[in-house]
């Protein structure tokens, strides 16, 4: 399982990476974590955790938003390609959602799997390259510093965390918690890379953010009646 999630993991990595391109790397981080419902409707296939009415309903919201960040009715859209952006950031979601979901299908113990899912992604990456314009393997600085400063830091830390949390809690609930990372990136992306998405696309962010929220809300729970 864990070497299956690397095979999907790499293309996640590879797609979103060109999602960014396209589009830039805040609003390619939003369209990269449409995995919540694509995880919550697979989840309820495989493991039986039913979805609540509001994810139904928020659906086609969150899907709206995705439309909008597309730029298909702006002629200011934000990136070089947003429409193709667009394809490959849901290209990402659905590699993501397929990763988080083999791994929650997995060993209960976090390091190891993501160890074996690390390794694999590697590799996959490596042949996969030339078909995703290529890969540059002699290291140049300061950029691959920066990439070993990431690898050591947030991604060994986050993902250690995220993989002990997969096996313990609701697939959906997983996904619902990962959405601080494309919040958070849209600010810091407009701060330190000076991305200016459009209003419509600000809008579609917003759309798609609301609509998640409220999609992964449990539905309340009709107490039951008691015969006195």
């Amino acid at each position: 399982m864990s070497w299956a999630a690397g095979v999907v993991f790499a293309l996640d990595l590879l797609f979103w990476h060109h999602a960014i391109e396209y589009v830039g790397a805040g609003l390619a981080t939003v369209l990269g974590n449409l995995q919540v419902f694509i995880v919550a409707f697979a989840a309820w296939a495989l493991f039986g955790e039913r979805p609540g009415t509001p994810l139904m309903v928020g659906t086609p919201v969150v899907f709206a938003g995705v439309v909008l960040i597309s730029g298909v009715f702006d002629s200011a859209a934000y990136g070089s390609d947003p429409m193709l952006g667009v394809a490959a950031g849901v290209a990402t979601s659905l590699s993501y959602a397929a990763y988080l979901l083999l791994l929650k299908g997995g060993s209960d113990r976090a390091a190891g799997p993501l160890a074996h899912a690390t390794v694999v992604a590697t590799v996959a990456i490596a042949l996969l390259s030339p078909l995703f314009g290529g890969a540059d393997l002699v290291p140049d600085w300061p950029a691959h510093g920066w990439l070993l400063l990431l690898a050591l830091g947030p991604q060994v830390l986050g993902w250690s965390l995220i993989t002990f949390s997969l096996p313990r809690q609701p697939a959906a609930l997983t996904s619902l918690l990962l959405l601080v990372q494309p919040m958070s990136t849209v600010a810091i992306s407009t701060l330190a890379l000076g991305e200016r998405p459009s209003v419509l696309q600000l809008a579609g962010c917003a759309v798609v953010v609301l609509g998640v929220l409220y999609g992964s809300r449990r539905p309340a729970r009709v107490p039951e009646r008691v015969e006195v």
